[in-house]
């Protein structure tokens, strides 16, 4: 059933320089991830298996094809008060500023959520991988009588100075918190699970907030962040709550981490589960052919819609919508986003008038764990292979983080080029 007291406030992220290139051209949510879809699909159809279908998304960074996505996908029917409404950052006649940080960009919508009078805020990030019931997370909420919630999850010392660390009594309630803390004493401090591998409770960004108290807060504290400035604040002046969440969860911020995830799903039992009927994520219907292989050998291998591969050897990659691999290719561990459209008969006779790749990859190329992002083109007997224990650095057709190599969007790899 729609939990129409309930808002979801979906938070679009900022810059995303850490997944440069691939956000080099598109918001941070807006990176294909599994083969078709976006990681904006994957915090909306959690909101809407859980019944939460009024939804609000804050933008600003490189919002166009965000935006296209949103649009196209998410419409619901006039017997429905569900939306999905986008909510760009703007002038006004207040103010000629970007939006300063997560909270900030839903301090300056706050005049356009409340109206709605719901009774709870759910404010989410929108470049997260997970599935969670937000049902149970409004309800622990409730039960406790909060005025904020935060889903928690244990985390190494290794880890914690990476999140936003926090520490809980007995009853669940949150009495002290750090953003991101890297002093041993400070940590030494917060430890709220003794004795285990994972001593440490982490914020995962995924709040639910009592409207009123949200308003009031954002009202009263002058800090843009949630993580530096809101979340601090209310633990000290309001009643503050952890939710425990024990499944799968992927902060997808940097390049190694949305390669990994990827490649994750090839695995016979993925850690993220897109197969679930009960709980889909949801995407843009295209309307594509089945893909078509001939004579491929595939292992742990997930290939999307409208794909033509042909005499080609592919292990443990993703292989993204209307990919085309051509005979005597092999690749290893790689991601590949794929195209936005087909060519015809009259631009690959003018690939060929200008000497320049057709779409897709070539013939006889070899990739080792590596991106390719959309409408790449690579063209015959290239070699991309691993850089492991290079420095990372920036060439004019590729990128290199961490060892593995990004080809950026739109980008030619001409002939016989190795990388």
């Amino acid at each position: 059933m729609p939990k129409r007291d309930v808002v979801g406030i979906i938070l679009g992220g900022g810059r995303g320089t850490r997944l440069y290139p691939l956000t080099k051209a598109r918001a941070k949510p807006a990176v294909p991830i599994a083969g078709k879809y976006r990681l904006i699909d994957i915090s909306i159809s959690n909101c809407i298996n859980s019944g939460i279908t009024r939804i609000f998304v804050l933008t600003q960074f490189m919002t166009a094809s965000l935006h296209r996505h949103v649009y196209q996908t998410y419409k619901f029917d006039v017997f429905s008060d569900g939306f999905v409404e986008l909510l760009p950052a703007e002038q006004t006649l207040t103010s000629d500023a970007w939006y300063q940080g997560t909270a900030d960009a839903v301090r300056r919508q706050l005049h356009r959520i409340l109206p709605h009078k719901s009774k709870d805020a759910l404010i989410l990030a929108g470049d997260h991988l997970y599935r969670m019931d937000y049902g149970e997370f409004v309800a622990h909420h409730r039960q406790c009588r909060a005025d904020v919630t935060i889903a928690v999850l244990p985390v190494s010392a290794q880890d914690a100075p990476r999140y936003g660390i926090l520490q809980t009594d007995a009853e669940g309630r949150i009495v002290a918190f750090a953003e991101k803390p890297r002093d041993p004493e400070v940590l030494e401090g917060l430890v709220s699970r003794p004795g285990t591998e994972k001593p440490f409770l982490a914020s995962m960004g995924i709040y639910v907030f009592r409207l009123d108290v949200l308003a009031r807060l954002l009202e009263e504290v002058s800090g843009d962040d949630f993580g530096n400035h809101i979340i601090p604040a209310a633990v000290q002046t309001v009643r503050v709550y952890a939710f425990p969440f024990d499944g799968y969860w992927e902060d997808i911020g940097t390049i190694r981490s949305f390669y990994e995830a990827n490649l994750a799903l090839t695995q016979p039992d993925p850690p993220f589960d897109f197969y679930d009927p009960r709980r889909p994520i949801y995407t843009r219907s295209r309307f594509l052919p089945a893909s078509r292989i001939d004579g491929c050998r595939l292992e742990r291998t997930v290939v999307a819609d409208g794909c033509r591969l042909y005499d080609a050897d592919l292990e443990e990659c993703v292989i993204g919508l209307r990919s085309i691999i051509r005979p005597g290719s092999r690749l290893r561990q790689v991601v590949m986003m794929g195209a936005d459209f087909y060519e015809d008969e009259d631009q690959r006779a003018e690939n060929r008038r200008l000497g320049r790749p057709h779409l897709g990859i070539g013939r006889n190329v070899s990739i080792e764990r590596a991106i390719i992002d959309k409408n790449a083109r690579i063209g015959d007997s290239v070699i991309i292979r691993f850089h492991q224990g290079e420095p990372d650095r920036d060439e004019e057709l590729y990128v290199i983080r961490d060892g593995i190599v990004v080809i950026p969007e739109d980008t030619t790899i001409p002939e016989g080029m190795v990388i």
